[in-house]
C-alpha cells in the first residue's frame, strides 16, 4: 500500500468512477486500474464490484474511505499549521522591558510589527531592569530592554543605546524658562530623587557632589512616571530620561542637565539561544523605532 494507490482509490470513491479519477489525477484510465488492483492485492479484499462500466464501491471500501479520509485531513491539518509556522500565524513574542520604553518606543514597534503579522501573540510586561535581565537569563523572554552595567555570561547584547537625563519641573516654576540647569542651580530646590539603588540616582548624586552641593531631597520617588507625577503636581524638581516626561506633555517642562548624565539602556536576550523568527522580526522594528528618536543615540 502506498500513497499513489490510496490517492486513486480516493478520487474514485469521490468521483464515482475510474475515468473521472484518472481525469482528476491527470493519468491514463488503465494507470488508475492497475492502482486499485494492486490496492486491494494490498489490503487482502476488493474495493469495487465492476458492474457495467461502473464502479460500485464495496463496504469495505466504504468503511476503509472512513479512515483514509482522517488521514487525509491530518495531513490537511499538518499543512495548514505549517503555513501558520511559517507565516507567524502561531508564533509567540515574549517581550519586557523598563518603563521609560514603555510609554512611546515599545507601543509604536508593537504596532508596526502587528501590522505585518496580525494573529501572533504577544505578551509586553514593563518591570526594573534588573527582574528583566534575570527573565532573559531564565529564558522567560525572547527579548528585554533594560538598563545594566554588570557583564553576565547568560545575556546577550544586541544593541545599547544612549540618552541624557533631564530635568523636570512644572512650567509654572521660576526656573521653567532655563535652557540648562545645573546642580548650582538647584541649590536649596526641593528634589524628587529617584531610588538610590537605580544608576541615574547614583549618577546625580555624583554631579551633585563635584559641584559640592547637598540636594535638597523632598521625597524619593520610583519610578521615573511616579518622580514625573509628583513634579507636575509641583511637589520638586526630578531628574530622569527624557522619554518618560513627553507623556505628561503641557504638564512638565524638560530642561537639559549639565553636567550632562548618560541614560544607557541594551535590547538583550538570552546568551545561549539563538533569536526566534518573531523575536528577529520585532528587533528590526524596535531597531526602526529607536533611529526615529532624535534624543536616543546608538552606541553600537
Amino acid at each position: 500500500m502506498n500513497q499513489r494507490q490510496i490517492q486513486a482509490f480516493r478520487q474514485v470513491m469521490r468521483h464515482g468512477s475510474i475515468t473521472a479519477a484518472a481525469q482528476a489525477l491527470n493519468v491514463s484510465q488503465p494507470a488508475v486500474s492497475r492502482l486499485i488492483a494492486d490496492l486491494e492485492r494490498s489490503l487482502g479484499f476488493q474495493l469495487f464490484l465492476r458492474r457495467g462500466g461502473k464502479s460500485e464501491p464495496t463496504t469495505e471500501a466504504r468503511e476503509f474511505i472512513q479512515e483514509v479520509e482522517r488521514m487525509f485531513y491530518g495531513l490537511d491539518r499538518l499543512g495548514q499549521a505549517a503555513r501558520e509556522i511559517k507565516d507567524l500565524r502561531r508564533a509567540t513574542l515574549r517581550v519586557a522591558t523598563m518603563p521609560m520604553v514603555s510609554f512611546e518606543i515599545i507601543p509604536n514597534a508593537l504596532k508596526g510589527f502587528l501590522a505585518e503579522r496580525q494573529g501572533i501573540k504577544v505578551t509586553h510586561d514593563v518591570h526594573t531592569s534588573a527582574r528583566i535581565v534575570d527573565m532573559v537569563a531564565s529564558h522567560q523572554l525572547d527579548l528585554g530592554v533594560a538598563q545594566t552595567s554588570i557583564e553576565r555570561r547568560d545575556i546577550e547584547f544586541l544593541a545599547s543605546y544612549r540618552t541624557y537625563c533631564v530635568c523636570v519641573l512644572s512650567p509654572d516654576h521660576p526656573l521653567s524658562n532655563r535652557s540648562s540647569l545645573t546642580p548650582r542651580d538647584l541649590r536649596g530646590e526641593p528634589l524628587v530623587a529617584l531610588a538610590h539603588h537605580t544608576l541615574t540616582a547614583n549618577y546625580v548624586t555624583q554631579r551633585f557632589a563635584e559641584e559640592h552641593v547637598n540636594p535638597t531631597i523632598a521625597i524619593e520617588s520610583q519610578p521615573s512616571y511616579s518622580a514625573c507625577g509628583l513634579a507636575a503636581k509641583g511637589v520638586g524638581i526630578t531628574i530622569v530620561d527624557p522619554m518618560t516626561p513627553r507623556v505628561f506633555r503641557d504638564s512638565l517642562r524638560a530642561i537639559p542637565f549639565e553636567p550632562r548624565i548618560p541614560f544607557d539602556f541594551h535590547i538583550i536576550k538570552p546568551a545561549d539561544l539563538p533569536l526566534s523568527r518573531a523575536a528577529e522580526e520585532f528587533r528590526v522594528h524596535l531597531l526602526k523605532t529607536l533611529a526615529s528618536f532624535s534624543e536616543i543615540h546608538s552606541l553600537t
